[in-house]
């Protein structure tokens, strides 16, 4: 499995197609949430994601300080293939990224609540009650560099 991180900038609008053929497929028609997907946030982002031979298998964005909170955060993980460690091995690259692009020393996250313990385990804490976010129940979580 490849790693990619590529800022905006970078991308090719074949790689660009892909990403967003698949967090469409992941946010808004499996999990039947419209809301606008594509945001100004993507053109700030490192792009990060594991493909194989069937493509891309694990996804998420870093973004710097000031585009979604004062922190550095990450967003719209996803893992194709479930329960085989994609989902953390994204996340922990994620906050790899997040700390050489931007010198993180503390991410912050607006997790879907089932999705907690993924990022315990990488380290988060969650610092908020839950909360309705287009419809999906979420937290606020942070990490901060120990």
């Amino acid at each position: 499995m490849e790693l990619v991180c590529k800022h905006f900038t970078q991308l090719t609008r074949d790689e660009l197609f892909d990403i967003y053929k698949l967090r469409v497929a992941v946010f808004i028609v499996e999990q039947q949430c419209a809301y606008p997907e594509v945001d100004d946030a993507d053109r700030k982002a490192y792009h990060l994601w594991l493909r194989d031979g069937d493509g891309i298998q694990a996804y998420l964005r870093a973004l710097p300080p000031g585009a979604a909170f004062d922190t550095a955060s990450i967003g719209r993980v996803i893992a194709v293939k479930r329960r085989q460690g994609l989902g953390s091995r994204i996340v922990a690259e994620g906050i790899r990224a997040a700390r050489e692009q931007f010198g993180a020393k503390e991410i912050t996250i607006e997790a879907q609540t089932y999705a907690r313990g993924l990022y315990e385990k990488a380290g988060f804490v969650q610092t908020s009650g839950e909360f309705l976010e287009d419809g999906i129940p979420h937290i606020r979580m942070v990490w901060r560099d120990t």
